[in-house]
């Protein structure tokens, strides 16, 4: 039988440090570690902080005092989301980013009135795409 994979980091009494994060990421620690440098380049602002409604600790990314990523840690990777407006779901499908990211983003359901664009980063190889949707989501107002 077939597990599900469940978001990691779920006690709110220990802080995820590099260690535990190694732990749980793996490989994909990386990938992770590739992040940081990437929102470092783009003067972005990131801090891990507990959530009571969804019981774990995510990475909350900001431009400024704009939130333009929330990250979550899963045993094996990192999955990273960014929420779009109705008003630019259209435009997200036109960017330079591969068909299967570009189908994942449309086959998943929508919160509210935003698209949830979700990367599951194992490695460094989706970093590309996701940096192109990162950048769009910036320049998004």
């Amino acid at each position: 039988m077939e597990s599900i994979n469940t978001k990691a980091l779920s006690d709110e009494t220990i802080y995820p440090d590099d260690d535990l994060l190694k732990q749980v990421l793996g490989r994909s620690y990386n990938a992770f570690c590739e992040l940081l440098k990437l929102y470092d380049r783009n003067e972005m602002t990131y801090e891990w902080r507990y959530y009571r409604e969804g019981k774990a600790w995510l990475l909350k990314v900001q431009k400024k005092k704009r939130t333009i990523v929330w990250m979550s840690a899963w045993k094996g990777y990192i999955k990273g989301v960014m929420y779009f407006a109705e008003k630019y779901i259209q435009d997200i499908y036109t960017l330079p980013i591969s068909e299967e990211n570009k189908q994942r983003i449309k086959q998943t359901k929508n919160v509210g009135k935003s698209k949830p664009c979700i990367f599951e980063i194992r490695n460094k190889k989706v970093l590309k795409d996701f940096e192109t949707v990162m950048h769009f989501k910036i320049k998004a107002k």
